[in-house]
């Protein structure tokens, strides 16, 4: 196993048990106001408790667990928070990190923040209609845009083209 998998694996699996645990939020995203909202309780409810923890604690799942890393089919990324449509798998690509990849969201899908947890300088990626906590992105991708949108498989569902 490569080293970055493998530190990137042990990071994940921290962050998800910082979610869990105590609650990490981002203060810009939950200071913003979106058009799906719901109370904490509503969220718990609507949601798996692996989702809940990502989207709505921005934690991190365990690299090579999501089902969605290894979907090659054309068709649709969707919030699993809000259904709101955020990347199309022609523009998914495999970077080897354990994690569905894309090199572009779909336009007015996403928004960013600034993201120093952990100690680590990075860009977060949210649902811009729900807020939910979807992953980061990177300036290491692929042309064309030369960016990896590296996103949380249980944050998103997929829906397949109809042929």
């Amino acid at each position: 196993m490569k080293r970055r998998v493998f530190l990137m694996a042990g990071a994940g699996g921290l962050a998800i048990l910082a979610a869990r645990q105590y609650g990490v939020t981002h203060p810009a995203v939950a200071a913003e106001k979106f058009e799906v909202t719901h109370t904490d309780a509503e969220w718990r409810k609507l949601l798996t408790p692996e989702q809940y923890a990502v989207l709505r604690k921005e934690g991190t799942e365990r690299a090579f667990s999501s089902p969605l890393n290894n979907e090659h089919r054309a068709g649709t990324f969707s919030c699993a928070g809000c259904q709101l449509p955020v990347y199309s798998s022609k523009t998914k690509f495999e970077s080897h990190t354990g994690w569905p990849s894309f090199w572009s969201p779909l336009e007015n899908a996403v928004h960013t923040t600034d993201d120093s947890s952990f100690g680590m300088a990075r860009t977060a990626v949210s649902c811009r209609r729900c807020g939910g906590h979807l992953g980061h992105v990177f300036n290491d991708g692929p042309p064309p845009t030369g960016q990896r949108y590296c996103m949380n498989g249980v944050a998103m569902t997929f829906t397949p083209e109809r042929a």
